[in-house]
């Protein structure tokens, strides 16, 4: 597992994940038995959905006896999901429980009685009728307030917490990303419908969560698309045969051990998100950079002092024969450059070896902007 680790830098729940490649749940469908047939090409897997309590328990009864879709339907979701976390007890796959519940007190409860062992993802996604009356999966995303709640009795009980979305159904995507993240929330997972890269560099630059991706990603140019415009992970559900998860799992680990950083952003003035301020120059002359800076409010001698700090003693801190003098300065490795290039090869740097230390410039670039500004994001 360490060979994943410095291959794409993933930790959940303080355990490493193993390939960026994610199963999203489908009620009635997704369970530890569906996980674990597929476990050899996921690094986490999302089960469900679930629902804890009394309104969306019979709600799920209502879709299922109707014919229309299947559900999970017991009677005990305690003993119910127990049996599931058991049985995925002894994989490397990180287990999500999506779960759909109709107050605070019920995700609360649940997490009192399973622990920290998974992931809870609030079901804020489902748009079944039933279950939106029930006061669960859409619902949230009209009531946000009621969401944050959510959230806050999860992390009360010191559990990783995951929101699953849709996408354009709340009234403004990025005021309630916003609100999660300082809710508490640690992951993100999108289903971005039509909206497409451009909605997840949106959300991107509103949060630092964790985002998985979502909706109809099941080709390696689609996922390599995801990536470069702010994904930590995609995910897969009507489309999680093991051919096509295989597939992902084996050309994105290519990828990573070729390129070096395996969600590298695409450069600011060719649409990258927040991250790619890594590869960005000094802020003199008119770019898309001076703009970006606006956005979080950052001055440009903030930003210019920010990242001669975050290099200052690493390999990325020399650079003489480079534009301005230092490799932090200097563009992705795709964009042809003699002279970063030259310095490179003077240092000893391989290329996938300056695209690492790209990603962990990137990494503390982003914990000073969302720790220490507030981005006012607009593209």
């Amino acid at each position: 597992m360490m060979d994943a680790f410095e291959r794409f830098g993933l930790l959940i729940n303080d355990r490493v994940v193993r390939t960026p490649v994610a199963i999203a749940s489908m009620a009635g469908i997704v369970d530890a038995g569906y996980v674990l047939e597929r476990a050899n090409h996921i690094g986490i897997a999302f089960i469900g959905g679930y629902s804890i309590d009394g309104p969306t328990m019979e709600a799920a009864r209502e879709i299922a006896s109707s014919g229309e879709r299947k559900e999970f339907v017991y009677d005990d979701p305690v003993i119910e999901l127990k049996n599931q976390i058991d049985q995925m007890a002894k994989s490397d796959v990180i287990l999500g429980i999506n779960l759909r519940g109709s107050s605070p007190e019920s995700f609360g409860g649940i997490a009192r009685a399973l622990g920290d062992s998974v992931v809870y993802e609030v079901d804020a996604h489902c748009r079944q009728p039933a279950m939106v009356a029930a006061g669960s999966g859409e619902f949230y995303l009209k009531h946000p307030e009621k969401l944050i709640a959510v959230v806050r009795a999860l992390k009360s009980e010191s559990v990783t917490v995951s929101v699953k979305i849709r996408a354009g159904v709340a009234d403004d995507d990025r005021k309630i990303v916003g609100e999660l993240w300082k809710a508490g929330a640690d992951i993100l997972h999108v289903d971005l419908m039509d909206f497409g890269t451009a909605k997840l560099r949106q959300i991107r630059n509103t949060c630092p969560l964790m985002l998985i991706a979502n909706n109809s990603i099941t080709t390696f140019d689609r996922m390599k698309d995801m990536l470069s415009h702010g994904a930590d992970l995609v995910s897969l559900a009507r489309q999680s045969d093991i051919r096509t998860l295989a597939g992902l799992d084996a050309a994105i680990s290519r990828y990573a051990d070729e390129e070096g950083w395996y969600n590298a952003p695409k450069q600011l003035c060719r649409g990258g998100d927040i991250r790619s301020l890594t590869f960005c120059c000094m802020p003199v002359k008119e770019c898309p950079l001076i703009p970006a800076l606006s956005r979080i409010n950052m001055p440009k001698e903030t930003y210019i002092k920010m990242k001669l700090e975050a290099v200052r003693g690493t390999q990325l801190d020399d650079g003489k024969q480079t534009c301005f003098g230092s490799l932090s300065w200097c563009c992705k490795i795709s964009s042809p450059c003699m002279f970063r290039d030259m310095t490179l090869k003077h240092a000893g740097i391989s290329k996938k070896e300056y695209m690492r230390l790209k990603r962990d410039l990137s990494n503390t670039l982003m914990s000073r902007v969302f720790h220490d500004n507030t981005p006012d994001e607009a593209s």
